[in-house]
C-alpha cells in the first residue's frame, strides 16, 4: 500500500516563528510538595480518597507504580509510599498562577489544560536580549522561583513540534527544535506518540509504511490525503515546520457547568458526614465559579450509592450567585429529599449550571449584607490562593450571624425532582 516517500527540505529560516509548550512536571504531586516541603524526594501518589493512583511522583513511577493502579497494590510495590488526597482547588490555584507568570512574558498564551500551555514567543528575542531557548529558560526559572514547581519546555516553529520537544527531556527539560533540524528530532519519535494521533490512526499509518514522525513528515501529501482527514493533514504540515494551528490567547470564560464531588473509599450512610461533604462540594464549586468570575443559576445535588445508583435534585435560582452561603440551606433541603438512611453512599456531588458573567439580586435583598458576604469570600479566596484550598473555610454558624433567610432572599424554586 505504501509509496516511496520523498525527502522534505526546509528552505525557511531557523525560526520563522517560535512557539513554546510549557508542561508542568508531575503537576499534582508538585503542588503537594510545594505546599508541604516534607514530601520532597519521597515516593508520593495522589488519590487517597478514591483508593486509586491518579497522579504520582517520578520516583514512584521509577518503582513501577502506574496511574490507575489500586493504592493497596502500589503500597505492596513501594512500602514507604506516601499517599495524599486529591486537592483540585489547590491545583487550580497553582495553574492560575502559572498562567499569570506566562502572560508576563508574552501576551499570547493559550491555556491548553490545567498544567499545560502554549506561548507565542515570536519577536521577543530583542526584548529579552537572548535566544528563544534563553527566554524559555527564564520562564522555567521564574515559575520554579515564584510557585515552587518545575516545568519542561519545548520551543519550535509549530505547536505540534513544540509539544514533541517538551516531552523529550522530562522532568525539567528544555529542548528547542529549529526548523532546519526538524528531521533530527522526528526520527526519534514513534508516530503514535505524536500529539493528535491515536492508536487507530497510528495502526493505519503503520500499514502505509509510516512508523516514525519523520516517516510521516516525508510522505507525499497527495498520497496521505487518500487515507487521512483534515485534522491529520494539519498535523502533517505542522511536523514539516509549517504552522497551521495557531496559539489561541482567548481565556476560557464560558462553561455550561462546573461540578465538584467527593468519593469515599468505603461507602457510608453517615448523614452528617454526607451533608458535610456536600456543603464542601458546594463551597469548592463556588470557589471555581468565582475564579472565572461567573455565577450560577442552576444547582444539582446528587448522591451515588455503593452500587452506583444515583439520586439527584435539580433546582433553579431566580438570581445568579457564586456565594455558597446564599443557597446552602436549599442544598440541605435537597439532601433531605434524596437521602435514604438505609443506603450506603460512595459519592456526593454538586453541579453548578446555567453559568453567567453577572450576579443578580432583587430589590428586596439587603444589598449591604450581600456586599459584606461577597467581600468575605474574596478575602477567603485570596488566603486560599496563597496557602492552598482547605486552609480557610466559612463556618456554618456564620449564616446566623449574617442574618439572611437564604432561600427566601435568593428566590429558589424547584423545577425538577428525580429520585
Amino acid at each position: 500500500m505504501s509509496e516511496k516517500p520523498k525527502e522534505f527540505v526546509l528552505s525557511v529560516a531557523s525560526w520563522p516563528q517560535a512557539i513554546a509548550h510549557i508542561d508542568a512536571d508531575a503537576f499534582f504531586v508538585a503542588c503537594e510538595v510545594a505546599t508541604n516541603p516534607t514530601l520532597k524526594d519521597k515516593n508520593v501518589v495522589v488519590g487517597k480518597e478514591r483508593g486509586i493512583v491518579t497522579a504520582l511522583s517520578y520516583s514512584a513511577k521509577a518503582k513501577g507504580i502506574k496511574r490507575g493502579m489500586l493504592i493497596s497494590e502500589a503500597k505492596r510495590i513501594c512500602p514507604d509510599l506516601v499517599v495524599v488526597e486529591s486537592d483540585y482547588e489547590k491545583y487550580s490555584m497553582f495553574s492560575v498562577r502559572m498562567f499569570e507568570i506566562l502572560r508576563n512574558f508574552s501576551p499570547v498564551v493559550e491555556e491548553y489544560s490545567i498544567d499545560e500551555a502554549f506561548v507565542d514567543l515570536t519577536g521577543l528575542r530583542r526584548i529579552y536580549n537572548t535566544s528563544y531557548l534563553g527566554i524559555a529558560r527564564l520562564i522555567q526559572d521564574e515559575i520554579e522561583k515564584r510557585i515552587g514547581i518545575s516545568v519542561s519546555i519545548g520551543v519550535a516553529p509549530t505547536k505540534v513540534l513544540a509539544k514533541i520537544a517538551s516531552k523529550m527531556n522530562k522532568p525539567h527539560g528544555l529542548v528547542a527544535i529549529e526548523a532546519k533540524s526538524i528531521h533530527r528530532y522526528l526520527k526519534q519519535v514513534n508516530v503514535e506518540d505524536v500529539w493528535g494521533i491515536g492508536k487507530n490512526t497510528a495502526s493505519l499509518l503503520n500499514k502505509l509504511g509510516i512508523y516514525t514522525a519523520l516517516d510521516f513528515a516525508r510522505a507525499k501529501e497527495e498520497y496521505l490525503k487518500r487515507f487521512l482527514s483534515k485534522p491529520y493533514m494539519e498535523i502533517y504540515h505542522e511536523l514539516r515546520g509549517e504552522s497551521v494551528l495557531k496559539v489561541d490567547p482567548n481565556k476560557k470564560s464560558t462553561y455550561k457547568s462546573i461540578s465538584k464531588s467527593k468519593s469515599f473509599s468505603k461507602p457510608t450512610s453517615d448523614k452528617e458526614k454526607l451533608l458535610g461533604e456536600l456543603i464542601r462540594n458546594l463551597e469548592n464549586a463556588c470557589m471555581k465559579v468565582r475564579m472565572y468570575k461567573l455565577a450560577a443559576r442552576k444547582l444539582i445535588v446528587f448522591l451515588k450509592t455503593h452500587d452506583y445508583q444515583t439520586s439527584y435534585v435539580k433546582l433553579k435560582l431566580k438570581n445568579a450567585t457564586n456565594v455558597p452561603l446564599l443557597f446552602v440551606d436549599t442544598l440541605k433541603k435537597a439532601f433531605e429529599m434524596i437521602y435514604d438512611e438505609n443506603l450506603f453512599y460512595r459519592q456526593t456531588g454538586v453541579i453548578l449550571g446555567d453559568l453567567t458573567t453577572k450576579q443578580q439580586y432583587t430589590l428586596f435583598e439587603n444589598k449591604t449584607k450581600i456586599d459584606k458576604i461577597i467581600r468575605l469570600y474574596k478575602a477567603v479566596d485570596e488566603l486560599n490562593k496563597r496557602f492552598g484550598r482547605s486552609k480557610i473555610h466559612i463556618a456554618r454558624e456564620e449564616m446566623a450571624l449574617i442574618g439572611i433567610n437564604h432561600t427566601q432572599r435568593m428566590g429558589i424554586e424547584m423545577f425538577e425532582v428525580d429520585i
